[in-house]
C-alpha cells in the first residue's frame, strides 16, 4: 500500500528518523533523560527533516546537541526569534543547522528542526531533559516516556491556528511507525528498590549491589515506539519525607540560581486518623465529563478494551452511588458544545440521581472537537452553594491545543475551587491534565495501558472529600547568614499521604554548616497542625544540576503565566523568563536551542526537501480530519449526480470492507454540514436532502479509491453536489476530523434512524450492585439484586431472618457479598460500603447480626461483623 502521510521521500522510501535510544538515570525521585535520535539522508539532495513530538509536561530540557559524521556542536539557549532566524540564516548559506523549540501553545509539545543534511549524510541528535517522577496510589514512582501526540483540536478562533507546532503534527497508526526505540533505565535510591514494572516487555532486573538499591533495567529488543513507555518503580520505605542539597556550579556566580546551593523537600503531610476518620458529607460535585469525537475511541490495544467513553459512563455511574447525602452535584458533557444535567447544581437525592443515571447512560462521543474553554468558563460563573466547597472533576483524553489558556483560566479561579483532572488513554496532555490540578489546588491521574479508570477516580474522591486544608505557612530554619529564595509556587494544596516539593535557592551557605529544618504549618477541620523536618545542609554534586534546572524550570513556569494574565509588565517578566532561561540553559516559551555546523559552506542550490517525521498516533476507530467547508474542495475533479427519488426515500450503503463504523456527511439544501454515526450495513431512512459519505476504516493510513456518489433519495430535489478528491486519512489535512464544523440545524429524522440490536455483553456483578443501590446506601431485595448472588429472589427471601426489615437484609448481602467476593476491589465501593452501615446503623432494632450469620450461609461466605465495620 503506498503510504499517503507526507512521511516518504520522493522515491517511496522512509522517513529519515531510523532510531531512537533512550537512556534513564533515576536518583530517588528524579529522572535524567538521554535521547538520542538517529537521522540519515539517503536522498539525492539536501533534505530539512522536522519532528513534532511530546514530552513530559514538567520535563526542563537542559542540553541538545548534533553529531555529523565525528563532529560534535552542542547548540545553546537563545531568544526564539534570534534561534529562528540563525537557523534559517545558516540553511540559506549552505551550513548545517539544528532547532529545538518549545509550542506556544502547549509546554509538552516540541519541534525538532534537521536540515540541512546532504545526501547520504547522517546525523544524531541528542536531547537531555530532567524530570520528577510521580506517586501513584500504591506509592510507586511513574516514569512515563510519551510516544503519542495525538493531533490537538484548535477551537475556531484560536490564534495560532494553522501555524502553530501543536497543528503541525504529523501522526500515523501505532502499527507503521519506521523507527525503533531501545531503552535502559539505571537507577540508584537510598532505599532498597523492591521491583519495576512495565506497560511494555523487560529484560530482567539486575542489581548491582548487595543492598539492592543501585539497579538496571532495559526494554526487550526490537520494541516500536508506538505506545508511551511506562515503569513503575517500587522503592521499599518510600513514603518517607526526605531533603537534598545539590551543590551549585563551581565557576558559577554566589548569588545566582546556578551559583548557590539548590534544595528540594520532598513532604509527605500526615494527618491525624481522628480527623481524617471523619470525612465531610458537604460540597458541590461538578463532574466535566470529554464527550468528544475522539472519546469514541478503545482504553488500550488489547482484546475486549472498553471504548473511553463507556469507561467513564461506568465511572459516573460509581461516582453518584458513592457521593454524601446532603451534597450537590451536577454533570456536563463536552465536545463542540456543552451541556449540562441541570440548569445549575442540584441536591444529591434518590430523584436527582435517578435521573441522572438515565442520562449518563445515554452519553456518547458524539459532541465533536474538544472545546474545554467555554464550559469552564460557564462553570466558574455559576455561584457557588453556600457551605458547600466547590470540587471540579475533569474527565477527557487531554487533545486540545489551548492548554496554556485552559490553564490561566484555572488558576484564575482558584479561589472557588478544587481542580481534580484525569487523562484518559495515550497521548492526553501531560500539561493540561497535570496543570489543570496543580493550577486548580487539586491531584492528577493518568489512566493509560489496561489500567482501570475507577480506582484512581476513587482516590480523588477520598482526597475531596477530605477535610480542606487552610493557612498552610512554610518557616525555614538556618544557620545565620544563609537565607533562602523559594523557587516553587507556594504550596496552597496538601493531601493525607501525598508528596508535596518545594524547591529553593540557599544563599549564603559553606560547608561549615550542617543542618537546618523547615516547619509547614496549617489548619484543618479547625485544628492547628504542624509537620516538621529536619535536614542536613550537606551538598552533593550533580553534574546535570537536575535540582537547579528543575527548580529553575518551576520559577519559569510560574513567571510565564504571571507573564500571561497582567498587562504592562508583559516585557518585563519576558526578560526575566529568557535571562533565567539563558543562565541555567532550559528552554522557555520564549527561547529555543540553536546549533550550526559549517560544513561544505557551500550554499544551498534549490528548495530543501522537508520531510515530516511522523509521531505515534493513538488507535481510534473513527479518523479525525481537519476543519474545511464545501467552497474549499478542489475544483478540478467534481462528481455530479441526480438523487433518484424513490417513494421510500433510503440510502443504502455499498458493500465495503469492514468497518467499525461510518462517517456520514449530510448536505442539506442550505448547504450546512451534520454528521452521524451509524453501524455496519444499517440502512438510514426518511432523508430528505442530498448526502455524499466518508467510509472510515479503523487503522487505515489512507485513502486509496476516490470518494464517490452512491444514489441518494432526496423527495425532488435534485442539486450538483461537489466532493472532494481523495484524500489520505492519515495526513496532517484529516487529524481534525469535522471536530470543528459548525453545527447547524439538527438533522429532523435523525431519531427515526433504524438501530440493530447488538447482544450486550454479560455486565460486571460489581457494577450491577453497584447500580442497584439507593441514594441513602441502601438496597432492596429484588430479582436483579438476587441474581448477582447467583440466586433467585425467592432463595434469597427464603432465607432471611424472621421480622427482618426486606431492605436491611438486602443491604446486609450487598455488603457480605462485597467483603466475600470483590475484595480486590475495596478502592472502588469503600464509599458504597460507608454510605451502607451508616444506613444500617440508622435503623433501629435491627437485628444485624443475625442477618450477618444468616446471609453467611446463605452466599458461603464467613464474614465477620466487625469486618462489615458494623
Amino acid at each position: 500500500m503506498v503510504n499517503c502521510c507526507g512521511l516518504v521521500t520522493v522515491k517511496k522510501e522512509p522517513v529519515p528518523l531510523k532510531s531512537i535510544e533512550v537512556e534513564v538515570h533515576i536518583r530517588g525521585h528524579v529522572a535524567t533523560v538521554k535521547s538520542t535520535l538517529q537521522y540519515v539522508n539517503k536522498e539525492e539532495q539536501p533534505l530539512e527533516a522536522l519532528f513534532v513530538f511530546p514530552l513530559p509536561g514538567e520535563a526542563a530540557v537542559c542540553h541538545f546537541s548534533a553529531k555529523i559524521g565525528d563532529k560534535e556542536v552542542v547548540a545553546e539557549v537563545q531568544e526564539k526569534q534570534k534561534a529562528r532566524e540563525q537557523y534559517d540564516d545558516a540553511l540559506s548559506s549552505g551550513q548545517q543547522a539544528f532547532l529545538l523549540e518549545e509550542s506556544d501553545e502547549s509546554p509538552d509539545v516540541f519541534r525538532l528542526s534537521v536540515g540541512s543534511l546532504p545526501p547520504g549524510e547522517s546525523a544524531a541528535i541528542t536531547i537531555i531533559y530532567v524530570m520528577e517522577l510521580t506517586v501513584q496510589a500504591d506509592h510507586a514512582l511513574r516514569f512515563c516516556l510519551p510516544a503519542v501526540l495525538n493531533p490537538r483540536y484548535t477551537p475556531a478562533g484560536t490564534q495560532g491556528w494553522g501555524s502553530g507546532i501543536v497543528s503541525q503534527v504529523t501522526s500515523v497508526p501505532a502499527g507503521m511507525i519506521p523507527y525503533s526505540l531501545s531503552l535502559s533505565a539505571h537507577m540508584s535510591s537510598p532505599n532498597p528498590i523492591s521491583k519495576v514494572e512495565s506497560n511494555c516487555p523487560l529484560e530482567p532486573l539486575v542489581y548491582h549491589d548487595a543492598s539492592q538499591t543501585k539497579a538496571t533495567v532495559s526494554l526487550s529488543p526490537g520494541h516500536k515506539f508506538d505506545r508511551d513507555v511506562e515503569l513503575l518503580l517500587y522503592y521499599q520505605n518510600a513514603h518517607q519525607p526526605t531533603a537534598i542539597v545539590e551543590a551549585g556550579l563551581a565557576s558559577g556566580k554566589p548569588g545566582t540560581l546556578m551559583g548557590d546551593p539548590v534544595i528540594v523537600l520532598s513532604l509527605y503531610p500526615e494527618f491525624p486518623a481522628e480527623v481524617m476518620s471523619s470525612l465531610t458529607s458537604r460540597g458541590e460535585f461538578v463532574f466535566l465529563v470529554d464527550q468528544s469525537g475522539s472519546m469514541h475511541s478503545p482504553m488500550h490495544n488489547g482484546k475486549g478494551s472498553q471504548m473511553r467513553i463507556e469507561s467513564a459512563r461506568d465511572t459516573l455511574l460509581l461516582l453518584l452511588k458513592s457521593l454524601p447525602l446532603g451534597c450537590y452535584f451536577n454533570i456536563y458533557g463536552f465536545g463542540s458544545r456543552y451541556t449540562s444535567f441541570f440548569p445549575k447544581s442540584v441536591q444529591y437525592s434518590q430523584e436527582t440521581m435517578d435521573q441522572s443515571l438515565k442520562k449518563v447512560s445515554e452519553m456518547r462521543a458524539d459532541l465533536g472537537g474538544t472545546e474545554i474553554l467555554e464550559p469552564l468558563k460557564h462553570i466558574y460563573s455559576q455561584p457557588c452553594v453556600p457551605g458547600h466547597p466547590r470540587q471540579l472533576f475533569i474527565f477527557t483524553d487531554g487533545e486540545v491545543s489551548n492548554t496554556k489558556a485552559v490553564l490561566d483560566l484555572v488558576k484564575s479561579n482558584v479561589g472557588s475551587h478544587r481542580c481534580f483532572s484525569f487523562g484518559i488513554g495515550q497521548g492526553a496532555s501531560t500539561a493540561l491534565v497535570n496543570g489543570m490540578a496543580k493550577e486548580g489546588c487539586g491531584h492528577a491521574q493518568f489512566i493509560t495501558g489496561k489500567d482501570r479508570l475507577q480506582p484512581k477516580v476513587m482516590q480523588s474522591l477520598r482526597f475531596a472529600l477530605q477535610p480542606a486544608i487552610v493557612d498552610i505557612a512554610v518557616k525555614w530554619k538556618l544557620p545565620d547568614g544563609v537565607s533562602v529564595t523559594t523557587l516553587s509556587p507556594p504550596l496552597n494544596v496538601v493531601f493525607q499521604g501525598q508528596r508535596a516539593l518545594l524547591y529553593a535557592q540557599l544563599t549564603g551557605l559553606s560547608s561549615e554548616h550542617s543542618e537546618g529544618s523547615v516547619t509547614v504549618d496549617y489548619s484543618l477541620a479547625n485544628q492547628p497542625i504542624t509537620n516538621q523536618l529536619s535536614f542536613s545542609l550537606q551538598s552533593v554534586e550533580d553534574s546535570q544540576l537536575a535540582l537547579h534546572r528543575l527548580g529553575a524550570r518551576a520559577l519559569i513556569r510560574s513567571l510565564e503565566m504571571e507573564e500571561r494574565a497582567v498587562g504592562g509588565e508583559k516585557e518585563e517578566l519576558k526578560r526575566r523568563v529568557v535571562e533565567l532561561s539563558l543562565q541555567a540553559g532550559v528552554s522557555s516559551a520564549f527561547t529555543a536551542f540553536i546549533a550550526t555546523y559549517k560544513g561544505s559552506g557551500q550554499p544551498v542550490q534549490g528548495p530543501l526537501v522537508k520531510r515530516n517525521v511522523p509521531a505515534p498516533k493513538a488507535p481510534e476507530d473513527v479518523a479525525w480530519c481537519s476543519p474545511f467547508t464545501l467552497h474549499e474542495y478542489p475544483t478540478s475533479s467534481r462528481h455530479h449526480y441526480s438523487p433518484d427519488c424513490s417513494p421510500h426515500c433510503q440510502f443504502v450503503l455499498p458493500p465495503v470492507k469492514r468497518a467499525t463504523g461510518f462517517l456520514i456527511l449530510a448536505v442539506p439544501v442550505d448547504y450546512s454540514l451534520h454528521y452521524v454515526h451509524v453501524d455496519d450495513e444499517e440502512r438510514v431512512h426518511g432523508i430528505d436532502f442530498n448526502l455524499i459519505y466518508l467510509t472510515v476504516l479503523k487503522r487505515m493510513a489512507c485513502c486509496a479509491a476516490p470518494i464517490s456518489s452512491p444514489p441518494v433519495s432526496a423527495c425532488g430535489i435534485s442539486r450538483s453536489i461537489p466532493l472532494p478528491q481523495p484524500t489520505p486519512l492519515g495526513s496532517p489535512a484529516l487529524m481534525m476530523a469535522l471536530d470543528t464544523l459548525q453545527p447547524g440545524p439538527f438533522l429532523r429524522t435523525c431519531s427515526q434512524i433504524p438501530r440493530k440490536v447488538a447482544p450486550q455483553p454479560q455486565r460486571d456483578p460489581l457494577l450491577q450492585l453497584i447500580s442497584l443501590q439507593k441514594a441513602s446506601g441502601s438496597w432492596e431485595l429484588e430479582s436483579a439484586l438476587a441474581e448477582v448472588f447467583g440466586k433467585t429472589e425467592g432463595e434469597v427471601a427464603l432465607q432471611m431472618p424472621v421480622q427482618v426489615d426486606r431492605a436491611l437484609w438486602a443491604t446486609v448481602l450487598a455488603l457480605i457479598w462485597l467483603y466475600g467476593f470483590r475484595l480486590d476491589a475495596q478502592e472502588e465501593w469503600q464509599f458504597l460500603a460507608m454510605k451502607a452501615v451508616s444506613w444500617i446503623q440508622a435503623q433501629k432494632g435491627a437485628s444485624v447480626s443475625e442477618c450477618v450469620k444468616a446471609g453467611n450461609a446463605l452466599l458461603g461466605c464467613q464474614v465477620e461483623v466487625e469486618t462489615l465495620g458494623l
